[in-house]
């Protein structure tokens, strides 16, 4: 079960059309460093003509320029970040941030975590995980270009994440997943359902461990870059009825996520979900979780 064919007649099923998407490259101003600076006219100087993005705060669309975003000083010194707008969604649903213990479980290669220390103005602490030791030096690199000083980085599995025997105030969980077509162009020629089911495995292992390090009070955001339901919208059916998580009203860009899959009706909360199609941004989907409260 693969191929374009297959995964478009899905999407149809699930009431999508497929349509060419061209995402946009994306910039993030990182406010720690850049709220003294005139960063968006420094830019202009070099050529580089932004758009604010619509649905965030600090993120801009490079709608063209002259030089490479990614060779500026001013991306040197970590005034800003290149980050897909859609990505940049999850990190902003926290209700607070500042002077919180915050998880992100699945870091690499950084993007979320210096958007998480920013938001954060470098207080309270972050701990990033990832599976792969070779990610790290990326993850590192990042961190010291936008002089993040309240984030410790260790080569760990977020499988075992109740290893660090921590309770955190805040989780990020951007599961590693299928990605889409609109980020890979081979996408349909490389994926199957068989790929879309064990990453939906594996992500729900990663949910079932981090639920356990989250604080009585705490938030956990679950995000993947998967346009596939069993990735999104049905694992967040399954947090809600085996790991004790209940699903938590958000306001961000998307479309409400889906209830009924491919005949299966789901728990009424996961519309609270956000799924974003793709198009000037690559597809994503994002949720926002909590503990159960056992009403007495």
């Amino acid at each position: 079960m693969s191929g374009k064919e297959f995964f478009v007649n899905r999407y149809r099923q699930l009431g999508w059309e497929l349509e060419n998407a061209e995402p946009r490259q994306a910039i993030r101003i990182n406010l720690s460093n850049a709220k003294d600076k005139p960063l968006i006219e420094r830019l202009r100087a070099l050529g580089v003509q932004l758009e604010r993005v619509s649905f965030l705060e600090t993120g801009y669309w490079v709608s063209c320029s002259k030089v490479s975003v990614g060779a500026t000083a001013e991306y040197l010194l970590g005034l800003y970040s290149i980050q897909e707008a859609a990505a940049q969604i999850p990190a902003t649903l926290f209700t607070t941030l500042k002077h919180k213990t915050v998880l992100d479980a699945c870091a690499a290669p950084g993007g979320k975590t210096v958007q998480l220390a920013d938001l954060m103005e470098n207080t309270g602490a972050v701990v990033a995980l990832d599976v792969k030791k070779q990610r790290l030096t990326a993850l590192a690199n990042h961190l010291e270009r936008c002089h993040i000083s309240n984030t410790v980085v260790y080569n760990l599995d977020a499988k075992q994440a109740s290893r660090l025997n921590l309770k955190f105030h805040r989780i990020l969980l951007d599961a590693p997943c299928s990605g889409n077509f609109a980020a890979d162009k081979a996408w349909f020629k490389r994926r199957t359902l068989q790929d879309v089911q064990r990453n939906a495995q594996v992500q729900r292992e990663l949910l079932a461990e981090t639920a356990k390090c989250l604080s009585d009070e705490g938030e956990l955001v679950y995000s993947t870059c998967s346009l596939e339901p069993e990735e999104n919208e049905l694992n967040m059916d399954w947090a809600v009825k085996h790991s004790n998580l209940q699903i938590e009203e958000i306001n961000c860009y998307g479309q409400e996520g889906l209830t009924e899959v491919f005949g299966k009706r789901l728990h009424a909360s996961v519309a609270r979900c956000r799924r974003i199609w793709p198009g000037e941004t690559q597809g994503f989907f994002v949720c926002k979780l909590r503990k159960q409260v056992n009403k007495k």
